[in-house]
């Protein structure tokens, strides 16, 4: 039996990464740098499968997924949309993933030490989820 802990540890994993694919989905068109680019959608294929993961994890305990928050991703989008068209461009762009990214490694650290009785399997995604948040701030700092 998957303890209560457990089952809220996946799903605000699942709501984290989805929010990353959609963040990232939010920008990809307008990356010029193609490295820039191809770090990004090399994230975006990182969190999809870490996602699966996820979601095979809530599935076996007849859980499902977590959506992120409606007025967060509403905000999210509004405010990639803003600034990137009244200061278009890649350094733009990167400070949009970086803040995007610092968020979600807080939330996820605050979900690691609310949700303490979670199995070891849960805190592992969690922790690799940051993992490729923090990752991916550093690959993208020279577009900074």
């Amino acid at each position: 039996m998957v303890n209560d802990d457990t089952k809220k540890l996946l799903k605000e994993c699942n709501a984290g990464i989805k929010m990353g694919v959609l963040s990232i989905d939010d920008v990809i068109d307008k990356v010029e740098n193609e490295t820039f680019k191809s770090l990004l959608n090399k994230c975006k294929d990182r969190h999809n499968a870490l996602g699966s993961e996820t979601r095979a994890l809530l599935n076996s305990c007849d859980n499902g997924g977590k959506e992120p928050n409606v007025m967060a991703r509403s905000m999210s989008f509004m405010k990639t949309q803003l600034k990137t068209s009244l200061q278009p461009g890649d350094a733009t762009i990167a400070n949009l993933i970086t803040d995007g990214c610092d968020m979600g490694v807080k939330s996820l650290n605050r979900y690691l030490n609310e949700y303490k009785a979670a199995s070891e399997q849960a805190k592992d995604i969690a922790k690799r989820l940051v993992n490729l948040e923090e990752q991916l701030t550093t690959d993208i700092a020279p577009y900074l």
